[in-house]
């Protein structure tokens, strides 16, 4: 459906919060704690990590792709980065030193102009790695495919079977670092050696997007480098089709041993107020024994309760365990042997960062989860655990997490076919709701979303276009509208402002700047909108189009003005000018090209650890293009 959308200001109220139940604070802040347990990392100063290969395989300190030329890369000397150049004679796969069973590894890829590699885990079974940008229906033998099976038997034509193609094509464009995720579980066997389940891919994430969840194979992929099917065995990445880089590889290797809850007893009390207060105040309304913990064990009909959980926890292993404690109502707290590990006191939903850490023993430890559900409309919570080679694995009920309950049956999605489609709504950068949205969607597939407020670009995506079911189902609370494709985002500050010097501050937000203001936006040629600005005596005309059959975005500003302006075109921890004249953001989120014809020539400042690319715009008339391609 087509849909234009307007919507009326939500105002949040944030309560305070008063002291805590539980015989100490929390051990870690958010910001003190990390989202994961440390990962293993496979050092990439020389090959020792690896089993001896052939020439092929190199250890260097940069890549480059030179987009105009297929399937060639380069390297500088240095360490870090880990790159295969097949040649003649030279062809060799690369196997690790260590052999996993179920296992998590994140690993960044670079991939040249129409090539082709792959990694195998156990050696047996595919992620594909191939330049697929752009391209509009994914294959088993695309970027992030799991690859097919083979059979000479078979039927001839049917030899292949068994492929997977990626939910959605995230590949990123030849010279891009690429991030992979991917949870693995090794087939198991019993006792006497029978295969008693498949290998499986639990989750494959390839650039931030989710590409495969709980896609079994029967047998090992084309192309592996063992035909049988073991517990162990090594990761592979494949050395004789393509260049490719690497870099940036860690992983995870887990056991089969898990957490568990014991002796649990549940008290159910009132739930008086947003804020817990203490505990010893309050009645209990209902006291009974159980074997799990969920959000539904409340009683009553949109009830207000608070859930009290005590019991112990069977510890496997000795070490660090992180515990994630997500509530969607006014909160709770996780407290271990009379520790507050995770404090979500006050007014949460399951977005919230709950996060804590502690180093436990094996055996049995006493604890106790306190869930207010103080919100009528709201419900659900989870707690999940990982630790040392214990996978993160759930210790709520599946139950517990039922905020889907009465959700329409499909997303509402607003989709776009012939025309442009323009959608106001609240969106999502950086963690940071932003009220004066609009996103655009294209017939090309090429989508974007822009700031009204301070005249910034937010997002590019292509794909389908936005989600609105945060918008318009039940009470559309979050009125939130999300992006539905592969999506890389900027950096959302504001984007033109008059500089005292090439030194100066660059304004984070519009509050900052001086005279800035917003004039709207003109419906012109095709259906794009031009966003119109006012600035100290200058005006400023923002249009961007996609370009066909690319994934990309133009971007032509009109300046008209009595004075000079700075334009910041993008911002990131790395920007690189490149030897084809373009720049690399964040040495893998994205290239701008700016034509070899334009008079203005951009500048890399660094301030405070990050790097700008400033644009300066003398007075007079000016038009400034460059092109956005990720």
């Amino acid at each position: 459906m087509k849909t234009n959308i307007s919507i009326a200001l939500l105002f949040i109220i944030f309560l305070g919060c008063k002291e805590k139940p539980g015989k100490t604070k929390p051990q870690s802040s958010k910001a003190q704690v990390q989202k994961f347990l440390p990962f293993k990392t496979i050092e990439l100063e020389n090959l020792d990590s690896f089993s001896p290969t052939g020439e092929n395989w190199k250890i260097a300190a940069n890549v480059y792709v030179d987009r105009s030329m297929e399937r060639t890369i380069s390297f500088s000397e240095g360490t870090g980065v880990m790159v295969n150049i097949p040649k003649e004679g030279s062809m060799e796969h690369l196997f690790t030193n260590i052999e996993h069973g179920d296992m998590e590894l994140e690993v960044d890829v670079m991939m040249p102009v129409n090539s082709n590699s792959g990694l195998y885990f156990q050696g047996r079974y595919e992620i594909q790695l191939f330049d697929s940008w752009g391209k509009k229906d994914p294959e088993h033998s695309d970027m992030g495919g799991i690859y097919q099976r083979w059979d000479d038997t078979r039927e001839k034509g049917k030899e292949g079977f068994e492929g997977h193609a990626p939910k959605i094509n995230a590949a990123k464009t030849p010279g891009l670092w690429q991030h992979f995720k991917i949870i693995f579980h090794a087939p198991h066997f019993d006792a006497a050696g029978n295969k008693i389940r498949n290998a499986k891919f639990s989750e494959v994430w390839l650039n931030g997007v989710l590409v495969h969840k709980n896609v079994e194979v029967t047998g090992p992929t084309r192309a592996a480098a063992f035909t049988d099917e073991k517990p162990l065995g090594p990761l592979m990445v494949q050395g004789d089709h393509g260049p490719v880089a690497l870099k940036n590889m860690r992983y995870k290797l887990y056991g089969t041993k898990r957490v568990s809850i014991q002796e649990t007893t549940m008290k159910e009390f009132e739930s008086a107020g947003m804020v817990l207060t203490d505990m010893d105040s309050l009645t209990v309304i209902r006291e009974i024994e159980t074997d799990s913990i969920s959000a539904t064990m409340a009683t009553g009909d949109r009830p207000k309760k608070i859930l009290s959980y005590t019991g112990k926890l069977e510890i496997p292993e000795s070490g660090d365990y992180l515990f994630d404690y997500k509530v969607n109502s006014a909160g709770g707290l996780f407290i271990i042997d009379g520790d507050t590990i995770v404090d979500l006191n006050g007014d949460y939903n399951l977005d919230s960062l709950g996060l804590g850490k502690k180093t436990l023993a094996a055996g049995e430890v006493p604890f106790q989860l306190i869930y207010n559900k103080h919100r009528a409309w709201r419900r659900g919570f989870s707690l999940e655990v990982e630790g040392p080679g214990i996978e993160k694995h759930a210790l709520h009920a599946e139950s517990s997490l039922n905020v889907n309950e009465g959700r329409p049956a499909e997303d509402i999605m607003v989709t776009v076919s012939d025309e442009v489609v323009l959608h106001r709504s609240f969106l999502m950068h950086d963690e940071i709701k932003r009220t004066h949205c609009i996103s655009v969607g294209t017939p090309q597939g090429v989508h974007y979303a822009y700031d009204l407020a301070s005249g910034a670009l937010l997002k590019v995506w292509d794909g389908d276009f936005i989600d609105a079911t945060q918008m318009w189902f039940s009470r559309g609370e979050k009125q939130l509208g999300v992006p539905s494709g592969f999506t890389v985002s900027f950096h959302g500050d504001p984007e033109f402002t008059i500089l005292a010097g090439e030194d100066s501050i660059w304004p984070k937000t519009i509050l900052e700047t001086e005279n800035f203001k917003p004039m709207g936006y003109e419906i012109g040629e095709g259906g794009f909108p031009t966003f119109v600005y006012q600035k100290t005596k200058v005006d400023i005309r923002d249009r961007m189009v996609p370009l066909e059959d690319r994934r990309a975005l133009k971007r032509i500003i009109e300046i008209s003005g009595e004075t000079d302006i700075w334009h910041k075109i993008a911002e990131g921890e790395s920007i690189v000018n490149l030897p084809d004249g373009s720049y690399i953001i964040n040495n893998e989120s994205y290239f701008i090209t700016v034509p070899s014809n334009f008079g203005l020539k951009p500048i890399v400042r660094n301030v405070n650890g990050k790097e700008e690319l400033l644009l300066k715009i003398p007075a007079g008339q000016n038009k400034v293009e460059y092109t956005i391609i990720w």
